[in-house]
């Protein structure tokens, strides 16, 4: 069943089929952030060959919602069902036209399904009984429902407290590509570009296939970035409105957190949001944040050595960092603006930080390349004001811990005598305080390596780009 058109997504594809192996009723939920290829997924899987295929649509009202429904049942029923006033009649009519098909498994996909779920539609309630009711007692029925509001299908589905509690059978989260993934993916629809140019695509884009699909092959990357961000009519320029929109029913105030967070590098505690939002409220900035990183756009991490009440939320979703810096404030004015930053102290400032943001995204393939895969241990970062300040360290069980830093630079990194010293006045820094007794190993994290030089020796381990690209 398996399609040829799937880049990557092996374990997604492994617990599809699972679920469609297995002797009894599946239900699977797809979900994840817009735009990082859920549809394409189960329909590639699939081949689009469904018993029964039904979108919800965004901001319809119930009743075209229910009209639409209908007439997908009508298109797939040789018996005609008229038009419906609710969501219990609507699952009534699926269930009478699913009972008539007589196959060993049966395929049901409904996309978007947050969006049924229109205000007073009672849309929860009706799956509710038609899945406790009936569906979830026929065993040949594989239902697979998929959503872009993370946090919907994370609180009203997966996490459900009422009815649906423990319904969902199987849930598969799907994540933006790797760098190896990206890599693949734009050699399948013709883009040759060196591994350099691919890793700047993602400090831009990140690893979301609907991006790097409006890549033209044609062109060279600073041309690309020009046409999708800065040019007439930029596809990727009005993208950061729908995002919210699409995904959080209060987008605003998600905005501000993510705006907010932009401003502050190493991250931001909840206290230090709260008093920044101006709110007394902190439950509902918790939900915030909870709902921002199911949704893949923020990381937290506990600083070493810091109690879990002082823990760090860090923006981290590719495009957004992009967007907020270079395109939220554009004038419309250059529409080469990407190509004419190129080799200026901005851009440089900005490489570097997206770089370590990839890295952070890579840090399965950062321990593969060390060799430490196999060892258990924790990552986090390390924070000292005014001091210093390590934005990864691995922690590993083998008595040994990994300082690491990232540099990205065109050609081989070369450690100066001065950053020599700032580097083993943080690796003493951060012994003194911290107490370890591990032993400290410092890590360079870099696109092309590092120069070995006078002042290189203090350095333990290398990553290097061809490592972050490892499958």
């Amino acid at each position: 069943m398996k399609a040829n058109k799937l880049i990557g997504r092996d374990k997604e594809q492994v617990e599809l089929q699972k679920a469609i192996d297995s002797d009894r009723a599946e239900l699977i939920a797809v979900y994840g952030r817009r735009r990082i290829g859920k549809t394409f997924l189960v329909r590639q899987y699939f081949r689009d060959e469904f018993d029964f295929y039904f979108t919800g649509i965004y901001e319809a009202t119930k009743r075209e919602t229910l009209g639409r429904f209908s007439q997908e049942l009508n298109r797939n029923s040789s018996v005609y069902y008229p038009p419906v006033e609710d969501w219990f009649e609507a699952f009534e009519q699926l269930r009478q036209y699913l009972s008539t098909i007589k196959k060993e498994k049966v395929v049901v996909f409904l996309d978007e399904l947050p969006w049924m779920d229109t205000p007073r539609s009672r849309f929860i309630k009706a799956f509710d009984y038609f899945w406790n009711s009936w569906a979830s007692a026929q065993d040949n029925i594989k239902l697979i429902v998929c959503g872009s509001a993370t946090t919907w299908m994370t609180k009203e589905l997966i996490g459900a407290k009422g009815g649906l509690h423990n319904r969902v059978t199987r849930h598969i989260n799907v994540k933006a590509f790797t760098l190896y993934e990206t890599e693949q993916y734009l050699k399948s629809i013709g883009v040759v570009w060196n591994r350099q140019q691919i890793l700047e695509s993602y400090m831009i884009m990140g690893g979301t296939p609907y991006y790097l699909s409006m890549i033209d092959k044609s062109m060279s990357l600073n041309q690309n970035i020009d046409q999708l961000f800065f040019g007439q009519n930029a596809q990727l320029r009005s993208e950061y409105d729908f995002l919210f929109k699409s995904l959080f029913k209060n987008s605003m105030i998600y905005r501000r957190v993510v705006e907010i967070l932009a401003t502050k590098s190493r991250g931001m505690t909840r206290g230090e949001l709260m008093k920044e939002l101006g709110q007394t409220d902190g439950g509902a900035l918790t939900e915030v944040l909870s709902n921002l990183k199911s949704c893949d756009f923020l990381r937290s991490y506990a600083a070493f050595g810091k109690r879990e009440r002082d823990v760090m939320y860090q923006l981290t979703d590719m495009y957004t960092l992009f967007y907020l810096q270079f395109v939220k404030s554009y004038n419309g004015q250059d529409l080469h603006k990407w190509s004419n930053l190129a080799d200026t102290p901005v851009r440089h400032a900005w490489s570097g930080y997206a770089f370590e943001q990839v890295c952070l995204h890579h840090i399965e393939q950062i321990k593969k390349s060390l060799g430490i895969l196999g060892v258990r241990g924790d990552v986090c970062s390390w924070l000292l004001p005014q001091k210093g300040q390590i934005d990864l360290i691995i922690d590993r069980n083998d008595q040994v811990i990994n300082l690491c830093e990232m540099k990205y630079s065109s050609t081989e990194y070369e450690i100066t005598a001065k950053y020599e010293e700032v580097l083993q006045r943080r690796r003493e820094l951060f012994r003194q305080e911290t107490r370890t007794k591990k032993a400290l190993h410092l890590t360079m994290v870099t696109t092309y390596g590092i120069v070995k030089n006078a002042h290189s020796g203090n350095v333990q381990s290398e990553v290097t780009m061809e490592g972050l690209f490892e499958r």
